[in-house]
């Protein structure tokens, strides 16, 4: 049953079953960046996820084969509500429906060897995402929330969106430049610190895991954790 109610719910607000892009941005909080040992970012730093990531909350993040360490990432998600190409940022709120929770699953043995994301942030159920948008017209910019990961009842991140580096205007008007935004798609706006790749000891995904990602007035993403 994976993806059936997001796709149900996306159909009927967009006449289409899944997001045509998931553009995420890499290293927007300054924290984050900082336990990578990486300079903060002077412009978006984007990267993609496919539609095929996706899965339904409930439904389990599959650990693929021989692919070594794997973290969970909470992040605010935001919705594009209409057609846009090039819009400012002092206009971009305009083009944004609401916002999401997901949870941006990464490879890491991948994501570094590889040296770019795309096989590391590719698998199938590694985006894991709520179903319920969040309206614009309640959380406007989404600046203030509070955004959590806890793997089986611990908290690994706990950070705040006032901690982005590049905030939602920023976002969709540096995404809306390179290519058109459609209704649907996706911004992933990045992950706090705390992931469990760069905790000491190094705390990895593993089978039987439950992990549970929120964003303040958002949502809420649990997802059990099996293996291939």
């Amino acid at each position: 049953m994976s993806r059936e109610v997001f796709q149900r719910t996306w159909q009927r607000r967009f006449d289409r079953t899944l997001p045509e892009k998931i553009v995420c941005i890499g290293m927007n909080y300054h924290a984050h960046a900082a336990e990578h040992g990486f300079e903060p970012p002077t412009e978006p730093l984007l990267f993609g996820k496919f539609s095929s990531t996706i899965v339904d909350p409930g439904e389990p993040i599959v650990l693929p084969a021989g692919v070594g360490h794997v973290d969970a990432e909470v992040e605010l998600a935001v919705v594009i509500g209409r057609r846009v190409k090039a819009i400012p940022a002092a206009r971009a709120l305009d083009a944004v429906a609401g916002y999401l929770c997901a949870n941006d699953v990464s490879a890491r043995d991948l994501q570094y060897t590889d040296g770019q994301w795309t096989r590391a942030k590719g698998f199938d159920t590694f985006c894991p995402i709520s179903t319920e948008i969040a309206p614009i017209d309640e959380l406007g910019d989404a600046r203030g929330l509070r955004v959590v990961q806890r793997l089986n009842g611990t908290v690994l991140q706990d950070g705040s969106t006032d901690e982005l580096i590049f905030g939602v205007p920023e976002l969709v008007a540096h995404a809306s430049s390179i290519f058109t935004l459609e209704p649907g798609d996706l911004i992933l706006t990045g992950t706090p610190d705390g992931v469990g790749f760069f905790r000491t000891p190094k705390v990895a995904l593993a089978a039987g895991d439950l992990v549970e990602v929120e964003v303040e007035r958002v949502g809420t993403v649990i997802s059990p954790v099996v293996a291939a």
